[in-house]
């Protein structure tokens, strides 16, 4: 696991979004793997000047999303959907039709579940996959827990998880209870995986994760180490215990 620790997080954001924009030049039709939330919101920026001031070219680029909220319509401001559109989509040259999200309103969701999983396979699985982190070690939504689902699957959330993402609701009560992720198997499957975290929120985490080579339920971000090729790139607040622990 290769660290990067920028000074802010512009810099974060602007390092993340080289490496998304590198891959891409490099393969096309790279399929990339996407995350939601705060911490990617300055990468998706960047890539989008990047697309409108460097020519940065979508138009072969397939997308997969991690999750999505159970329950919740693509036009719901609050959805992963809307989100994707509003802050990147609609922003670069991507086909529709390479825009792949969990659907949090399918008749059949275990059905719809299988599907996505193929429909990876079917392309050739993803290249590049873009990762958050939660407080609790969570990535997609894969909670901490006695066992992990491998593959994507609807997922309870817990109430850490729907504490911190209560900003975006108005309210904790607004928060689903659920959602749909991929699986850790899913996940790492990736040929290439990207890991961002800012914010002195996500200090402890990242300070367990990067100190500690241990593998658990506990920390479903741990697995990770088992990856042949991931890349963790944290500002400095989100290293301060790690660095710590180092002086």
């Amino acid at each position: 696991m290769k660290t990067v620790i920028e000074e802010t997080y512009e810099e974060m954001s602007r390092t993340a979004a080289r490496m998304v924009a590198e891959e891409i030049r490099r393969k096309p039709s790279l399929v990339l793997g996407l995350a939601t939330g705060g911490t990617p919101l300055g990468m998706y920026k960047e890539l989008i000047r990047m697309h409108r001031e460097e020519g940065l070219d979508f138009s072969e680029v397939i997308t997969f999303n991690l999750d999505e909220y159970y329950g919740l319509s693509p036009e719901d401001e609050h959805s992963y959907h809307y989100y994707m559109h509003e802050n990147f989509f609609k922003h670069i040259n991507i086909k529709p039709e390479n825009i792949h999200i969990p659907s949090g309103t399918a008749t059949d969701i275990d059905k719809f579940c299988e599907e996505y999983d193929k429909e990876i396979q079917r392309v050739g699985g993803i290249d590049l996959q873009v990762l958050g982190i939660g407080r609790n070690g969570h990535i997609g939504f894969n909670e901490p827990g006695d066992e992990l689902i491998t593959e994507t699957h609807v997922t309870i959330l817990t109430e850490e998880t729907r504490m911190a993402n209560a900003r975006f609701f108005g309210n904790l009560n607004n928060v689903p209870q659920k959602a749909v992720t991929m699986g850790l198997g899913t996940i790492m499957k990736a040929k290439k995986i990207l890991l961002l975290a800012s914010g002195r929120e996500k200090a402890v985490i990242m300070a367990e994760l990067l100190s500690d080579t241990s593998v658990t339920t506990r920390v479903p971000a741990s697995f990770l180490h088992l990856h042949p090729d991931t890349t963790v790139i944290i500002d400095r607040e989100a290293a301060m215990e790690l660095l710590a622990k180092k002086s």
